[in-house]
């Protein structure tokens, strides 16, 4: 018993150096769709941030490519964010919102294989190279700056080919989240045998690293909604900022991708008027996994004051992000929405609707294509990998 009272104290010790960068006050703390009271709670408030994965600038991996930039300093911080959204989506999907990190604590395995799906590793499902190089067929050279909508589109198209987490990544297009569109993706049904044989073959490659067979298994899909958003035109219009908290406060949250031009975060929560967020903008050297699987994952929890920033100096180019792992959790999401976002009469943050748009081009829930190419090569050639093109993106970033 001493020896976990101690562990704890040790923790709550490395934290304890930045309790005071949270200000006193009365308010709540919303991190993810979690309260915090700091007059009462503020060791847990800490400990809730410092278990988020936190993906930052990395240096000295393998060239992008094979002959591409070896660091994303100064130009990945968009990619990181989205890692770091769907990195929360795979904690919840597998470990659970409530899930705990503490500092040399032995982790389960699900864990660990969460991590090597990020690694700066070509043959990483979610690993800087593919997401630069699945970028170039959404008109992204290696190396140049996403927005918040062009990383929202790579997750998508590399989520196809994970079938160990077997997601469903649905993307809101004209801020308009479809329910009949949703739930035809989620409730797909599996691949078929012929297609299940083929991608056999690809499992030592990064896009189907998995020998797991749960992306052929009936049933509702885990949704990852991804809702990229404009809130004004060079700053944020006051009138969304109601709405832009409450997301935080739904038990399906996973925060918002934005910040500044050029300059991306992770925002996880708020206070007050301010935005909480974890900053990529730290380089770091590559880290890969050892020979038993395990990741030395030190360098993959901000230990240190977490950041905020005025909501009015958001950039009003943001993707929200929310999670739902089964239907009921979607259900749910769809009435706090109707309760919470589609109340304002005018200037919605975004609408949600039944059917499908008659006016828009049939949904057909994406699948993975038919390749032969393993690894790197997979998607050196993106417009060749999907036929069915969004027929605009939403932001200019």
């Amino acid at each position: 018993m001493e020896s976990v009272l101690s562990r704890y104290e040790n923790q709550i010790t490395i934290l304890s150096d930045y309790l005071e960068e949270f200000p006193e006050t009365d308010e709540p703390v919303w991190i993810l769709g979690r309260q915090h009271h700091l007059n009462t709670d503020k060791s847990k408030l800490l400990l809730d941030i410092s278990a988020r994965l936190w993906f930052t600038y990395r240096r000295k991996f393998s060239p992008i490519g094979g002959t591409g930039p070896s660091s994303d300093a100064g130009w990945g911080c968009m990619l990181r964010c989205g890692q770091m959204m769907l990195a929360q989506a795979l904690i919840c999907r597998h470990l659970g919102r409530d899930w705990q990190w503490e500092k040399h604590k032995k982790q389960p395995e699900e864990y660990h294989r969460i991590l090597r799906c990020f690694l700066d590793r070509k043959d990483c499902c979610y690993s800087i190279h593919q997401m630069a190089q699945m970028g170039v067929g959404e008109g992204k050279s290696i190396g140049e700056w996403f927005g918040p909508n062009t990383v929202a589109q790579v997750l998508k198209k590399l989520a196809l080919f994970d079938e160990w987490n077997s997601l469903a990544v649905y993307v809101s297009m004209d801020n308009t989240v479809v329910i009949e569109d949703i739930k035809k993706m989620c409730w797909s049904p599996p691949q078929s045998s012929s297609a299940a044989h083929s991608s056999a073959h690809l499992h030592r490659s990064a896009l189907g690293r998995s020998k797991n067979t749960a992306g052929f298994c009936t049933g509702w899909k885990p949704l990852l909604l991804i809702i990229p958003l404009r809130l004004g035109i060079n700053h944020i219009n006051p009138v969304y900022i109601d709405a832009f908290k409450e997301c935080f406060k739904m038990p399906q949250s996973l925060g918002a991708l934005g910040g500044k031009p050029n300059n991306a975060y992770y925002f996880i929560g708020f206070l007050g008027n301010e935005l909480i967020y974890l900053d990529p903008h730290t380089t770091q050297t590559f880290v890969d996994s050892e020979e038993n699987g395990t990741v030395d994952d030190q360098s993959f929890h901000c230990q240190h004051a977490p950041h905020r920033m005025k909501i009015m100096n958001l950039d009003p180019s943001v993707a929200l992000g929310f999670f739902c792992k089964e239907e009921c959790d979607f259900d749910n999401w769809c009435s706090l929405v109707q309760k919470e976002i589609l109340k304002q009469q005018s200037l919605r943050m975004f609408e949600l609707v039944q059917k499908h748009p008659p006016h828009w081009p049939p949904f057909i829930p994406p699948t993975k294509p038919e390749v032969t190419t393993t690894g790197a090569e997979l998607i050196e050639s993106t417009d060749k990998l999907f036929e069915l093109e969004e027929e605009f993106e939403i932001l200019s970033v």
